[in-house]
């Protein structure tokens, strides 16, 4: 059952809207109506891209980074979101 909080991995699109690539994504909720539609944010290794103040950084010594599912420190992209149905994700 996916809940809010839960990293996943989605075919996110680019910003082309044509190509799409699995990556992680973070449920941020489910969207109210009858649709098992998600809010979700990418999440990118590519730390570089980091916004301050504005993205969050999930770093490998942080306490709780082993429940993430993460292979490795990466970026929430807050303004990086899209909207999807649930079957299209696979949990981590």
């Amino acid at each position: 059952m996916k809940q809010a909080g839960q990293i996943v991995l989605f075919k996110f699109p680019q910003t082309d809207l044509q190509e799409r690539r699995l990556r992680p994504a973070l449920l941020l909720g489910k969207l109210p109506g009858s649709y098992n539609d998600w809010l979700v944010c990418m999440i990118s290794s590519q730390i570089r891209h980091t916004i301050p103040e504005f993205d969050e950084v999930v770093q490998e010594d942080d306490s709780d980074f082993a429940k993430s599912g993460l292979k490795v420190s990466s970026v929430i992209r807050i303004g990086r979101l899209a909207v999807f149905r649930a079957s299209f994700c696979l949990v981590l």
